[in-house]
């Protein structure tokens, strides 16, 4: 399996704390079965993004693993005015292994009205934009007609495997198992922090996937698309977005005439 989410970087965010707790982490994803990694710190107004500080961290805990897990570099790209202003430097840097997706993450509190202008200035720089954890963001639950209208302008989704597995609440669950009824997920990730509350895991809602809605499309979400955004190729699996009745319109009833 390929992770395209985890903050296992030590002292860069609040992810992991130490190169000791890093590592274990790394132990934890390789005994479960994840071949390869992104570490990706929030770039947000908590925790600045430095890039070169960022591939030392990566290629000091790569020199510890070998050859055992395979570590890249990317970052969980807060929607932020300062944030948009800094990527056009550089865009690569911010990327997935710097090639072309990014990893794009909305406010708890507010969703700007601006927001699909800032997603249409990303793509204009040649990233493609991978939606984070949008099961967890209540205001995107609560309105489902803008995620669909961002996967209709050329986004995806990845949700977190824990939150299928009821971490985030039953509510949450919920919203993870529709969008796969729907086929509008494209990536499973870890978003690990730690070796305990949020761990390096993935095999366990790999299965439930697998049990559910089969061994193909838990294939495609952990591991086919993940590795081609790793290493900067289309997603092999992509289904077509299915439009949403607008709820503006109202419904017209159906008579029927003897």
């Amino acid at each position: 399996m390929v992770d395209i989410h985890c903050h296992i970087l030590p002292a860069l965010d609040d992810g992991a704390t130490s190169l000791e707790q890093a590592l274990e982490m790394a132990e934890m994803g390789i005994e479960d079965g994840i071949t390869h990694v992104v570490a990706t710190p929030h770039a947000n107004s908590e925790f600045r993004f430095d890039y070169d500080a960022v591939r030392n961290r990566r290629n000091e805990l790569q020199a510890r693993l070998g050859d055992r897990l395979l570590l890249a570099t990317g970052c969980d790209f807060h929607l932020s005015v300062e944030n948009l202003e800094k990527i056009r430097a550089c865009p690569a840097n911010y990327a997935i292994n710097q090639k072309r997706y990014l990893l794009v993450e909305f406010a708890d509190f507010a969703i700007p009205p601006t927001a699909e202008e800032a997603l249409h200035s990303l793509q204009l720089l040649g990233l493609s934009l991978i939606i984070t954890h949008p099961e967890r963001n209540r205001l995107i639950r609560s309105q489902p007609q803008r995620l669909r209208r961002w996967l209709r302008l050329g986004c995806y989704v990845q949700v977190t495997a824990q939150s299928l597995l009821g971490k985030w609440g039953k509510s949450t669950t919920k919203q993870v198992e529709e969008w796969l009824d729907q086929k509008i997920v494209h990536f499973f990730a870890s978003d690990a922090h730690n070796t305990a509350q949020r761990p390096l895991r993935l095999r366990e809602a790999y299965a439930v996937v697998a049990g559910r809605w089969g061994e193909s499309m838990a294939q495609s979400l952990f591991r086919e698309n993940p590795l081609a955004a790793f290493e900067g190729r289309d997603l092999p699996y992509e289904p077509e977005i299915p439009s949403a009745p607008d709820p503006r319109t109202p419904h017209r009833k159906r008579f029927i005439f003897f």
